[in-house]
């Protein structure tokens, strides 16, 4: 009977540096003092702009519970940015 493939892990594993996620590169463009735009926020994370609008409203309102706040620009679009804490 062939045996099985194990894989094993890296013994360097635990040295490597944490991920970048794209929860992290939303949340680092939305506490920019010039926010982030639909479209920045859909380049940055390769989602389309539902599913930005989505996880706006879903992670960073309901699930981690940050005061998001948008303002509409000159040019008509909408800026979205973390209000700062109290």
């Amino acid at each position: 009977m062939p045996r099985k493939s194990i894989k094993k892990r890296s013994k360097n594993a635990a040295a490597k540096a944490p991920r970048r996620t794209k929860k992290d590169a939303v949340l680092t463009l939305l506490r920019r003092k010039t926010g982030a735009t639909i479209k920045e926020l859909a380049a940055a994370t390769g989602w389309q702009a539902h599913s930005v609008r989505g996880f706006l409203s879903g992670t960073v309102r309901k699930k981690l519970g940050l005061k998001l706040s948008n303002i509409r620009g000159d040019n008509g679009a909408r800026r979205y940015y973390l209000k700062a804490a109290p």
